[in-house]
Order: C-alpha cells, then structure tokens, then sequence
C-alpha cells in the first residue's frame, strides 16, 4: 500500500476546515435574516445546520491533528449576496454544500486505498453532505412538486 501524500492531504483537510468554520457564519447569518410566519422553525433549522458545520470543523481539525500537523486559523469565503429571502438563502446554502462536497470527494480521491481512517471520514463526511443538500433540495421544491429542484441530483 501507498503512502498518502501527506502534505496535500492536510492541505485539504484545511480547507474542509476553513469551509466549515464559514458554514458556522453563514447559517448563523441566515437564521438573523428570517422573518414571516414560518421564522422559527427555520431559524432553527438553520441553527441547527451551523452546530452541525461546527461539529464537520471539529472534525476536519482532529484529522490534521491525527496527522501531526497545525489546523488552519482562517475562515472560508464569506460572500454576501444581501439576498434574504428564504429560497435564496436555500440556494445559497445548496452552493455551499456542493462545494464542501467536492472538497471531501477531492479529499477521498487522494487518501483512497491509502489510509482507511481518512477514507472512512472522507466517505462519511460525503453522505452527510448529500443527505445534507437532498434535504436543502426538497425545502426548494413546491409543494406537490416530486421533481428534484436541480437537475443533478448528489452523488
């Protein structure tokens, strides 16, 4: 077996990281912008999904540490559209999980038939994402409405 490539490894790992600490911004932003009669489930909904992006932070900062390197201090993109309706907020978070997706399928990619523990938390981290934008995808959706809101649905 093949070692990892330690040093890109870690690099991705970072920048899971970083991803995830924005994602802990991002959805703690969103949950202020809510109003209307649904706000607070959404608000929580959102509360939710920031303790969940801290919890992947956490996690991606205990795999740099397992490899005996330094987690990054950054913080990702954090882009404001000043788009504060609901489904814009959705779609905004729908970007930002695609994102975080590819990050862990590049991390996958990189650590696969190499480290089972990486590729373990790589394939973990992948579903969560999915399930994750599956959900987000259904929240755009009309009711009544069965079709996926994108086209390419994960995966």
């Amino acid at each position: 077996m093949t070692e990892i490539d330690k040093e890109r490894v870690v690099t991705l790992l970072n920048r899971i990281l970083e991803q995830e600490l924005a994602g802990v911004v991002r959805y703690t932003h969103y949950s202020f912008l809510v109003y209307g009669y649904g706000r607070i489930p959404i608000v929580s909904w959102l509360r939710s999904q920031a303790d969940e992006s801290l919890l992947h932070a956490q996690e991606a900062g205990e795999m740099v540490t397992l490899l005996g390197e330094h987690p990054s201090l950054r913080i990702g993109p954090l882009l404001e559209s000043h788009q504060h309706e609901i489904g814009a907020i959705l779609r905004e978070s729908l970007e930002a999980e695609s994102a975080a997706t590819a990050l862990y399928r590049e991390l996958l990619e990189a650590v696969a038939g190499k480290s089972v523990t990486l590729e373990e938390y790589a394939r973990k981290m992948i579903y969560a994402e999915e399930v994750h934008a599956g959900e987000v995808d259904k929240m755009l959706r009309k009711p009544g409405d069965i079709r996926a809101f994108v086209e390419d649905p994960p995966g």
